[in-house]
């Protein structure tokens, strides 16, 4: 590799900084008006009630879709929701290949033959540990450990010098499932030097270390084996050593298991596709669970977060086709609670509770969940490890990153620096740096459409939840008489016996009646200007009534 004296390194992220969640990270290599580009993981984050209607958010790629035919490649460090749900969105804006290992390639295969893009994608499978080049990049995955199969670091040697993107990982010297961290090779990296390490923030202000998932098999084993009754578990579906760790917890204790939820089956194909949860009893079906005695059976289901249709949620609300619990039966947690999500787990909790059953949760059951993020003791040791010249910390809100700049500076890194989303930092050459602020936006998937982040649907729909809603409909023959109305209908907005809503509704009708019978000859021929006229008396008078700005929306018939 060669360089010239205008060549630059830079780091830009488009999402996970800032954030922890819709992870979207871009290298570029070359001088700035032709610098050529990687995309490092491309995922999503979810709606919450501020997103009424909207379930998933992708980052905006604006900026670097402008710049499309300089993508080289678009690398996935594993196959977590937040580092890859958002390829099969956005690929047709970026049209650039991927690189991804076996089990997160074959993750992103699903997602693409349900978007009908399976054939136009070109992916290439890097065994663990490859190394690959693309364009002005030397790349090499480095095995790390994780909450999910196949967690890379990806090493991206330039001629300017090496960056350590560690993805999300941790330190985990035992992981039932898959290799466990390549020390060797993050030593070697050290030893050759790093000029910077982009690196996970998650748990930085918490001490120690996130356990082993050997110490949720003890916990979970002794749990299991004590509890009578029907059980479900519900953890992360793509946690698969957690699945496994669950499986067979079961199988010791005389149970069958079922599998609850569209993502469980998934991820159970995945696994299997690259050797994972080899030796198992098979899992019995829907059917079949029904028949069974009900201390003989185990369901491993989605919904730990909350989610309304994920399968734990159907069975709290009684409408699950298959699966009923009741008095006696237990549902174990073996999960975290994401920040955000705190008052849906609580509600399905509650509905859990109110149905008999009885919950295990991390808080009064120790052990039967870790974390799949490093916490002070790995962040240091990795640290150690790698030496950079360089802190970059990513994957967290701003006191993650500003916290982890810190805890870098106290371990005698040279230089941090914690951008935000659309900053654009100079690694090289020279002093690290923020020299450039590009768009970095979000994108909501509204009912299947892709919409900016302050589109007018979702405004309004934010609007009127709030403030309510009014349709105000009125008939006017052809001498501009009033046929029929107005008449007003409300949703979302309250009456009360000295005030009721019917007669609210009532004097609504008169105000837009008096605003129509106010216009002149030729307003009254205009439809336009009747709705306006209507709908801008109607709002000033809801607002004397409520305090509040409803939506009305006024429709016009004429006979």
């Amino acid at each position: 590799m060669t360089k010239s004296s205008q060549d630059e390194l830079v780091f830009l992220p488009l999402g996970g900084s800032n954030e922890i969640g819709m992870n979207f990270n871009l290298y570029g290599f070359g001088p700035a008006h032709d610098r050529k580009w990687i995309v490092v993981d491309l995922g999503v984050t979810f709606g919450d009630q501020t997103t009424p209607g909207v379930e998933i958010i992708l980052p905006d790629p604006e900026y670097i879709e402008a710049y499309a035919k300089d993508i080289l490649g678009i690398v996935l460090t594993h196959a977590h929701e937040d580092h890859l749900g958002a390829v099969h969105w956005l690929w047709p804006r970026l049209k650039a290949p991927v690189y991804a290992t076996p089990f997160t390639a074959f993750l992103l295969r699903e997602k693409l033959r349900d978007a009908r893009l399976l054939d136009e994608v070109p992916i290439t499978e890097i065994p663990l540990g490859g190394q690959f080049k693309i364009g002005p990049f030397d790349l090499e995955m480095i095995t790390l450990t994780h909450s999910i199969p196949e967690p890379n670091g990806l090493a991206i040697k330039t001629p300017l010098g090496t960056i350590l993107h560690t993805g999300d990982w941790k330190i985990d010297p035992n992981p039932q499932l898959g290799e466990a961290t390549d020390i060797e090779g993050l030593r070697r990296l050290g030893d050759a030097g790093v000029l910077a390490m982009v690196c996970d923030s998650t748990n930085v202000f918490v001490d120690g270390e996130a356990g082993s998932e050997a110490d949720v098999r003890v916990a979970m084993n002794k749990l299991i084996s004590g509890l009578t009754g029907k059980i479900a578990v519900a953890c992360f579906a793509s946690n698969v050593a957690r699945m496994d760790t669950v499986i067979r917890a079961a199988q010791a204790a005389g149970r069958k298991v079922c599998l609850a939820g569209r993502s469980m089956h998934r991820m159970a194909a995945a696994a299997r596709s690259v050797g994972f949860l080899a030796g198992l009893e098979p899992f019995v079906t829907d059917d079949q669970a029904k028949y069974l005695p009900e201390n003989e059976i185990l369901f491993l289901c989605t919904g730990s977060q909350g989610e309304a249709r994920a399968a734990l949620s159907r069975i709290a609300e009684g409408n699950h086709p298959h699966v009923k619990l009741s008095q006696g039966d237990h549902v174990v947690f073996s999960s975290r609670v994401i920040p955000g999500n705190e008052i849906p787990i609580r509600n399905l909790q509650n509905k859990l509770a109110d149905r008999g059953v009885r919950l295990h949760t991390e808080r009064d059951t120790p052990g039967i969940h870790v974390s799949g993020h490093p916490c002070r003791d790995e962040l240091k040791q990795m640290y150690q490890w790698v030496r950079p010249e360089i802190a970059v910390p990513t994957h967290g809100e701003r006191r993650h990153l500003i916290e982890h700049a810190a805890f870098a500076k106290d371990l005698q890194v040279p230089h941090a620096i914690s951008p935000r989303n659309g900053d654009m930092v100079r690694l090289a050459p020279g002093h690290p740096e923020i020299i450039d602020e590009v768009p970095a936006g979000r994108l909501y998937v509204d009912g299947g459409v892709v919409t900016p982040e302050n589109g007018q649907a979702l405004r309004e729909r934010r609007h009127a939840a709030f403030n309510g809603m009014l349709a105000v409909s009125i008939v006017i023959d052809g001498k501009n008489r009033i046929v029929s109305g107005p008449q007003v209908r409300g949703l979302g907005l309250a009456g009360d016996n000295d005030y009721p809503l019917d007669e609210a509704m009532d004097d609504l009708a008169e105000e837009a009646e008096t605003a129509f019978k106010r216009l002149g000859g030729n307003d009254k021929d205009n439809d336009e200007a009747i709705e306006n006229a209507i709908s801008r008396a109607v709002k000033k008078a809801a607002f004397r009534i409520w305090e509040r700005k409803p939506v009305v929306e006024t429709t016009v018939l004429r006979t």
